[in-house]
């Protein structure tokens, strides 16, 4: 990696953005604090007056492509995969080729950990591990195990609790000096409903140069049509959405509130996402039909408040909704409530997936006073998002995860006999009722291990005793003739 030049670019100011709350990453660790630069939305920002320049130095013709799926290529997963660790995991020394710019470790990665492109790939060859029990971040670039170590070309470890950036003009296991899990869509965020933070993306060639938050460039050109390092587009809000699946509408809105970050130099428009055998590749094949055209660039760097740290500029004002998560049943409702912290003024507007007062396949939500109603069928996926957005402030929005389940079960039948138990004399009858609960169905078949009992419960004991004695009288369920009840008849001579 060659030495940094950083080249500032020089954009027009706008107000601060609030805090959401952060993502969250395996077992419960925030990927970031919550007012991370890489947890900001970027929404309400003002176009970069670089914005066509870029998008055309990159190709505004060219498709947008999802890097991960389900699946292998090559013999590979595809996408960048990450394992989690506990704190226990053994740690292993690394040896780096830039090893002046890498954390020397050791590092929680496990010798048999997935590589990106597969054991045997020519390619990038991320190694990514989480400490899951202290929140730990573990990455390597052109990794590869050893006996009882790693090589790789450089590596960094990172603070997840942590909003510290890498040394100024060190690189990381990704050439902008960023961390690499942070901008990963994952599936399971996919299940949550919604993607809270930016994407990681690349593009063909970069500029000799870097804007925070990134660290690092990895280019020799210095035509100022390029792209620096960590420069941020956002999908235009003009951008019709509704068209593409729940799936990949969750991506598509988190490009348009949170965009995406250059990374690394690669091919034009990929985004990065980790493999899960839940993607549906044609589905997200579908996202090439966006191209460069439909993006646009922002400068974050008003939100900068210490070129060394990740922390962006909030405006002091957050919305929190409770509870924070529920389970729902299918056509049940559950009210939900928002606090508008900093802020005189409570009024929030409320949605489901970004969709003011919800529609029929993610449930509907009474828009201002916060009453949800769940669909008539489990959406997929089953979990949606039920936001409250500040009235005064649009751009700040609270949040809470409500997983869709189907209707309660049905109580199980059950047949209960009266009475429980008689006496009567040979040749005698006594009347038997049976009933069956939680259901309509009151048809029972009966019998006796001796006499007779009729269709309607008349038992007739036997004209001499029975062995044995007592009698048991049986009613089965018609509705399910798994269940039964009994009652026993002792049977007397006088």
């Amino acid at each position: 990696m060659r030495p940094i030049f950083f080249i500032p670019v020089l954009f027009a100011l706008t107000l601060p953005v609030a805090a959401q709350a952060p993502p969250i990453g395996p077992n419960g660790c925030t990927v970031l604090p919550a007012n991370n630069i890489w947890n900001t939305p970027i929404d309400q920002l003002p176009v970069s007056p670089n914005s066509s320049t870029y998008v055309n130095r990159i190709g505004a013709g060219s498709p947008l492509h999802p890097d991960f799926g389900s699946g292998t290529y090559n013999g590979g997963p595809i996408g960048i995969p990450f394992i989690t660790v506990p704190g226990t995991q053994t740690q292993y020394s690394a040896t780096f080729l830039y090893a002046s710019e890498s954390d020397p470790g050791p590092y929680a990665i496990p010798l048999n950990a997935p590589i990106e492109g597969g054991s045997n790939s020519t390619g990038d060859r991320h190694a990514i591990s989480i400490d899951i029990n202290n929140c730990i971040l573990y990455e390597l670039y052109n990794a590869y195990p050893q006996t009882s170590s790693w090589m790789a070309d450089s590596g960094a470890i990172f603070n997840l609790a942590s909003n510290a950036l890498r040394p100024a003009t060190w690189t990381s296991a990704d050439a902008a000096g960023l961390p690499i899990f942070p901008g990963l869509v994952r599936y399971d965020e996919i299940v949550a409903g919604e993607i809270r933070h930016a994407l990681r993306f690349t593009v063909p060639s970069t500029q000799r140069a870097y804007v925070w938050p990134a660290r690092h460039y990895a280019s020799s050109i210095t035509d100022p049509t390029y792209p620096p390092m960590g420069v941020r587009f956002r999908l235009k809000a003009s951008f019709n959405i509704s068209g593409f699946s729940a799936t990949n509408q969750i991506i598509l809105r988190a490009l348009q509130k949170y965009g995406m970050m250059i990374a690394d130099n690669g091919s034009a428009w990929f985004i990065s996402g980790a493999p899960d055998s839940r993607w549906d590749n044609t589905d997200l094949h579908v996202l090439t039909t966006i191209t460069g055209s439909a993006f646009e660039v922002v400068d974050v760097s008003p939100l900068m408040i210490d070129p060394n740290s990740g922390q962006a500029l909030q405006n002091g004002i957050s919305v929190t909704v409770t509870p924070s998560s529920a389970s729902v049943a299918v056509n049940a409702q559950q009210q939900f409530k928002a606090v508008v912290n900093g802020s005189s003024d409570q009024s929030v507007t409320w949605g489901v997936n970004g969709s003011v007062g919800g529609n029929s396949s993610v449930g509907f939500i009474d828009s201002v006073g916060g009453l949800y109603t769940a669909p008539n069928a489990v959406p997929s996926p089953a979990i949606v998002t039920v936001q409250a957005t500040s009235q005064t402030t649009p751009q700040v929005t609270g949040a809470a995860s409500v997983t869709i389940t189907g209707p309660p079960p049905p109580p199980p039948i059950s047949v209960t006999i009266s009475p429980t138990s008689a006496s009567v004399r040979v040749g005698r009858t006594v009347q038997f009722k049976a009933t069956v609960n939680n259901t309509t169905n009151q048809t029972v078949t009966w019998s006796a291990t001796a006499g007779t009992i009729s269709a309607t419960g008349l038992y007739t004991a036997p004209s001499s005793l029975p062995s044995p004695n007592p009698v048991t009288v049986r009613a089965v369920s018609a509705a399910d003739s798994s269940k039964s009840a009994t009652a026993t008849v002792k049977i007397t001579r006088k």
